[in-house]
């Protein structure tokens, strides 16, 4: 099945578009190992709760990501594990004072199942 993934109970298709603004109006994106730092530490933390990272790009304000994952993932526990680890390498070596993410985030999933695609999980399954 083109696009789905398989787990022992599940057949799914979960991609998520994630939208991450620096708190202020800091630009902290500008230094290029700000950003390597970034990329590193998400990819970490995406490898711990197993998740695939599909697309990661910085704007000096915020952070675009699209990422996909199993049906049980923690979405909370997920996103706040790459705000507060990456908050904390970044405020290492770049910004010592105040909130380094704004508190909010923008989360929504991304594409739809074609009436095709279903037809083939239904034949698959039969």
């Amino acid at each position: 099945m083109n696009g789905l993934k398989k787990t022992s109970h599940s057949v799914h298709s979960l991609n998520y578009h994630l939208i991450l603004c620096v708190s202020g109006k800091r630009k902290a994106f500008k230094e290029k190992e700000a950003v390597e730092i970034l990329k590193n530490q998400i990819y970490k933390i995406s490898k711990t709760f197993d998740v695939d990272v599909v697309q990661i790009e910085t704007n000096k304000h915020y952070i675009n990501m699209i990422f996909n994952s199993k049906p049980t993932l923690d979405i909370p526990k997920y996103l706040n594990a790459i705000k507060c680890i990456t908050s904390r390498e970044i405020k290492r070596k770049f910004v010592s004072e105040g909130a380094f993410w704004a508190p909010s985030y923008f989360l929504a999933t991304s594409g739809q199942v074609t009436l095709e695609t279903l037809k083939k999980y239904i034949d698959e399954i039969k």
